[in-house]
């Protein structure tokens, strides 16, 4: 199901607006350069208006990075996810950095998700749907159009894709060749993930073992002990019946899609394709995209141009959405109330969750549409240290977690999955988990350029926490049934 390219137009530089802007949401009025006749918000400025059209139509060039197939399988199971017959692991960097371009940083990420996922699966006995914040998560919002680094202030560094993180004011200017810089590395990661998803590298077996290593490591290893041996027993038990992965894909393979917030416009314009099939357009840099919550204004430019995308769609849930403004976005966004077109993804903070997340809910409930949730507790519970540095507690992510399950499973609803800032390599950016990280700690191995993620390790424990959890309600949802 390939993707042809857009219709040859010159790309137009980024318009701002500042006034009132009609909202026409037809899908008809369409097209991929319709958000430039909305307000815009998180947009940067680039100094060459020329360079940036070029980078445009070379991009507009392009081969897809993703294609129209796989967003449908992914909207399927999306919509299973909302049935609570599947549920979904989202996670990854919170910002890609072109420096961090190898196999292995790559490679690794990949194994912590399928770890997470295989114990997952157990905890919640359905499918798990693998959703990478990779290959193109390169761009980030920002509270602050300048930031102060050494008492010199300067833009804020916005992503790879946008502007350098050094501190200096010359490589903050946004720079249109970038967006080319994102494309490339993007292509040459979701070369390495397909090669991990379908080569051997993702076999039932092989992540096992690399989970009962963690375990035998772990402080908490009585803990997880037992679900560990569970998982033994079934893949012997399937082995018993002859099913493995000689004879049997799903044992050997997996199916892993790509993610990320669609904030930079122009680039997500330049890789808007036809579908050769349908004739439908898809945004063709990712499977999964999102708006997030600083983006997510009814009248605003990001809205307008994901409503016109076949994909399926996230939109980022904060403590300052307004209800009202919510079910809009779920008729601008998906009016035909197709499954498994629009994802919630909630980011409420632990203290709000329980406060803020209900009001929401009760809202989209009244709607009568079909959305599927995502908890997203990392958004809301970054803190700074008393030296200022940015840190996330596991804690309190626990903690918003299991707010947002017993939120949901109050009102009736199922809860869909969750999504992770998170890496496969031992940084030491969030305080807590089985090691007992502290804030003396985060020194060690403090690499990211935007905001804290989990390590390796406090990702799995996090996964072995969320399906004992599963387990536990689907246990006494079974005893009320009964």
């Amino acid at each position: 199901m390939p993707c042809l390219p857009a219709p040859p137009k010159h790309p137009l530089p980024i318009e701002r607006h500042t006034g009132e802007t009609p909202v026409t949401m037809q899908a008809s009025n369409w097209t991929p350069a319709t958000w430039r006749t909305h307000p815009i918000h998180q947009a940067p400025t680039y100094p060459d208006a020329a360079a940036l059209a070029a980078a445009e139509a070379r991009l507009a060039g392009y081969p897809p990075l993703v294609f129209a197939g796989e967003a449908r399988r992914l909207k399927d199971a999306l919509a299973k996810a909302a049935e609570g017959q599947a549920f979904v692991l989202q996670g990854g960097d919170c910002a890609e950095s072109f420096a961090d371009f190898n196999a292995n940083s790559v490679r690794d990420t990949f194994r912590v998700l399928l770890q997470m996922a295989v114990v997952l699966t157990f905890g919640a006995t359905v499918p798990v749907i693998k959703i990478g914040r990779m290959a193109g998560q390169f761009a980030k919002p920002r509270s602050s159009e300048t930031e102060t680094v050494a008492g010199v202030s300067m833009p804020s560094y916005r992503g790879d894709i946008i502007n350098g993180p050094a501190p200096r004011a010359s490589a903050r200017v946004p720079d249109p060749a970038r967006m080319e810089t994102a494309y490339f590395q993007s292509a040459g990661r979701m070369n390495l993930l397909r090669a991990f998803a379908n080569g051997g590298y993702a076999d039932l077996h092989q992540v096992h073992r690399w989970n009962l290593d963690f375990v035998a490591r772990s402080p908490l290893a009585a803990r997880y002990q037992d679900l560990a041996t569970r998982i033994d027993e079934t893949l012997g038990f399937m082995a018993a019946c002859g099913i493995g992965s000689s004879n049997t894909a799903q044992i050997r393979e997996t199916e892993f899609y790509t993610s990320h917030e669609a904030l930079l416009l122009p680039y997500e314009q330049a890789l808007t394709r036809i579908d050769s099939t349908s004739g439908d357009w898809y945004g063709c840099s990712a499977n999964f995209l999102w708006i997030g919550d600083r983006t997510r204004q009814v009248d605003g430019a990001h809205v307008a141009f994901l409503r016109g995308l076949r994909n399926p769609v996230g939109v980022k849930v904060g403590p300052t959405t307004p209800a009202g403004d919510l079910a809009r976005l779920i008729d601008i966004l998906n009016p035909a109330d197709e499954p498994g077109r629009l994802t919630l993804i909630s980011r409420m903070g632990a203290e709000r969750v329980r406060s803020h997340l209900p009001p929401l809910l009760r809202a989209v409930q009244r709607t009568g549409r079909r959305v599927t949730w995502l908890c997203d507790p990392m958004h809301g519970n970054t803190i700074s240290t008393a030296g200022g540095v940015k840190t996330r507690s596991f804690d309190s992510i626990l903690a918003e977690l299991r707010g947002f399950f017993d939120v949901l499973a109050d009102a009736g609803a199922r809860p869909g999955g969750v999504h992770v800032e998170m890496t496969g390599q031992p940084v030491t950016e969030c305080v807590g988990g089985a090691h007992l990280l502290t804030e003396a700690d985060l020194s060690e191995r403090y690499e990211t350029f935007c905001d804290p993620r989990l390590n390796a390790e406090q990702a799995l424990e996090l996964a072995f926490v969320v399906a004992a959890e599963l387990k536990a309600r689907r246990v006494a949802g079974a005893a009320i049934a009964a």
